[in-house]
């Protein structure tokens, strides 16, 4: 793959701690990056922001609006907390915002974008799409198909797609490989509705898999089998 687009749920990257970073995981995915830029590989990464806010589920009676829009704060913080990690490894990130966020980030531009990428630097989106009611999940999949990635590989706390959760259910049984259409279809919550269709309208290739897992960032990039591939 030349171009990939790497999300990272803010639960994976809190590993056992389940909130706030997790220096060593964190770590982890900028070594993992750093190897595949090195490689020839152009990285993008869009940060989900669960690790520190997730939306009313601790106040439903909060106005929807003010809640998403703190999640898009949230994600902002990962996003200059990973391309921190990233400069201690050696590889120039530049995290992209919807909206101005002072000096510390740049605002989106597909232009801007792709002469970065080709550059060699590794891009980070936070800030979702800058508006409430769209998740990052939706985000991933408009950046990937504007900047045509080859693929998407959604790194998250759980190591696939389950017929069922498997924190609630034991028996539930994991796929190796599931059509994007019955995700929709099974409403399976792995990855968010709008995402999955936009994926499969674009006929981009998702893998869904344990950040967890040993080296699992550069397998999913390298096409080895891992975790869920969910085909178009």
């Amino acid at each position: 793959m030349k171009r990939v687009l790497l999300k990272l749920s803010g639960e994976a990257l809190a590993g056992d701690k389940k909130t706030g970073f997790d220096e060593a995981t964190c770590m982890g995915v900028a070594k993992q990056v750093k190897q595949l830029v090195d490689d020839g590989v152009q990285v993008a990464i869009v940060t989900g922001g669960g690790n520190f806010w997730r939306g009313r589920s601790a106040n439903p009676a909060m106005d929807r609006v003010k809640a998403d829009q703190i999640g898009m704060l949230a994600t902002v913080m990962n996003a200059m907390y990973l391309a921190d990690s990233c400069r201690q490894k050696g590889v120039e990130a530049v995290v992209m915002t919807p909206f101005p966020v002072g000096t510390m980030t740049q605002q989106f531009s597909k232009d801007l974008a792709n002469k970065l990428l080709s550059e060699g630097k590794v891009l980070i989106f936070a800030g979702g799409i800058g508006h409430p009611f769209f998740s990052t999940d939706t985000v991933t999949a408009l950046r990937a198909s504007e900047l045509e990635a080859d693929a998407i590989l959604f790194a998250k706390a759980i190591d696939g797609v389950y017929d069922s959760d498997p924190a609630v259910n034991p028996n539930a049984v994991k796929f190796d490989e599931i059509p994007c259409k019955d995700i929709v279809e099974k409403n399976l919550k792995v990855i968010d509705i709008a995402a999955a269709n936009l994926c499969y309208e674009q006929k981009i290739p998702v893998v869904i898999f344990g950040l967890a897992e040993e080296k699992s960032v550069i397998r999913a990039a390298n096409g080895e089998k891992i975790g869920t591939t969910v085909t178009v």
